[in-house]
């Protein structure tokens, strides 16, 4: 009787309460967008397109069967930015601070729950950790919107150009990618601001800032510019994307815009390594660049930013703790390191294991789709790994796909932001508790 009960009282796990979260969000999400209110044609979306929309903007993608601008009313863009922000600050941080606004108690599950989502240290001070991420959220893009608005009111005027700079600015700090410049050319993104340097720079800033994850931010707050007492991972995050900033930028100016006048060439070069760091806008037209850059892009994507970010993809230390272990396998040492702090064993596993579930099901996907609408398999692999890495560049493929095409991405976008190891640790909750272990016989690989 008491294994009965304590089976019918079950309580969901974090995993599972953070994917319901945003399943639910997005079916929600695309209700509204169904409305007749929501299009400019007075119809209403279709349930694929308002599906395609939702998932996109919970999982602040941004790839688009509609353009944005012309297809959705103010009403719809408004759904679309609400879910930008909910997905890009996660499900569970918005729950908390209405529970918190409203004066509840938040429990131990909550808690719990909160610190997934944001990849926290440690349960303590979670709520505290709470109110610094939607004050701090909030300031940093209202700044944006500041520095935006006497461009966007300039060739909008004072109302329209004050919505676009609130929409840019949200898209680009939770690295969402949607955009309004359809207005002029649709699908256009950014391009006809390619040589504008307060929105490079200003975009460029917000996509850095959301995807350094919200721990950094805690710790830079707390020690300032003393890198040395930063916590390993700050260190390794900031590292490692300042690493991903630069020698990408460094290729793009010497091999991809070499024909650019030099200040635009600056600034396309600079934003291109910024962009595919899971934000999804673009300066230039990317079926222009070699494959060698459209492969150096699709790295980008799926490494994405930083754990506990609005960014997605593998996170930049899952691909630093796997560089790092390898280097401990080269010098042959007993454990991978980071700046003279050793690091445990199940965080390489979990990387690798995050790594061949990103490939597996970029490469899967892609195969499935070049063969499915008989595009270039480049074209179709540019696109999953936009998907599965939440960033929504895109060589024009999306629009033109078949509803099985569209399903697989969908599906790539709720993996890549949800997280793979959250699904399979949601589905996967009940953990093997025997103390007996098979027997130990030594394999070789390499």
């Amino acid at each position: 009787m008491k294994n009965a009960t304590q089976k019918n009282h079950r309580h969901f796990t974090s995993f599972q309460v953070i994917i319901l979260g945003f399943f639910s969000v997005i079916l929600l999400g695309s209700l509204l967008l169904m409305l007749p209110i929501s299009t400019r044609d007075g119809h209403g979306a279709s349930f694929a397109d308002g599906l395609f929309t939702a998932t996109s903007a919970v999982c602040v993608t941004g790839l688009i069967v509609r353009d944005t601008a012309t297809y959705w009313s103010e009403f719809g863009q408004a759904v679309i930015l609400t879910l930008i922000q909910i997905g890009g600050m996660g499900v569970v941080t918005i729950a908390v601070a209405i529970a918190v606004a409203s004066g509840r108690k938040i429990g131990l599950m909550q808690r719990s729950t909160m610190q997934e989502a944001i990849s926290a240290h440690q349960v303590g001070g979670i709520v505290r950790l709470t109110k610094f991420i939607l004050k701090t959220s909030i300031s940093i893009e209202l700044l944006g919107a500041l520095l935006l608005a006497p461009v966007f009111c300039k060739d909008f005027g004072i109302f329209k150009g004050l919505w676009y700079s609130v929409f840019h600015s949200i898209s680009a700090f939770c690295n969402a990618g949607f955009d309004l410049i359809g207005i002029r050319e649709p699908f256009s993104s950014l391009t006809s601001y390619a040589s504008n340097p307060i929105v490079n720079f200003t975009i460029m800033a917000l996509i850095i800032t959301g995807g350094l994850g919200f721990v950094t931010w805690a710790d830079i707050r707390k020690n300032k510019f003393h890198f040395r007492k930063y916590n390993m991972q700050s260190k390794v995050i900031l590292t490692v994307t300042a690493g991903l900033l630069i020698f990408p930028a460094i290729y793009f100016f010497f091999c991809e815009f070499s024909n650019f006048p030099i200040g635009e060439r600056i600034l396309s070069s600079l934003f291109q390594s910024v962009t595919p760091r899971t934000a999804g806008f673009n300066t230039v037209d990317l079926t222009l660049l070699t494959e060698t850059g459209l492969m150096i892009m699709i790295i980008l994507m799926l490494i994405g930013g930083s754990p506990g970010s609005t960014a997605g993809g593998m996170k930049t230390t899952t691909v630093a703790v796997l560089f790092s272990s390898a280097l401990a396998v080269f010098r042959k040492q007993d454990s991978a390191h980071f700046f003279s702090r050793r690091i445990p064993d199940n965080a390489v596993k979990n990387a690798a294991t995050i790594l061949m579930m990103y490939l597996t099901l970029f490469l899967g996907g892609g195969m499935v789709i070049s063969y499915i609408e008989k595009v270039p398999l480049m074209s179709a692999l540019f696109e999953t790994s936009s998907a599965i890495g939440t960033v929504g560049l895109s060589l024009g493929l999306t629009p033109s796909l078949g509803m099985v095409s569209k399903a697989i991405l969908i599906l790539l976008m709720f993996f890549g932001r949800v997280g793979g190891l959250t699904l399979i640790f949601a589905a996967l909750s009940e953990r093997n508790t025997f103390g007996s272990r098979y027997p130990q016989e030594k394999i070789t690989v390499g």
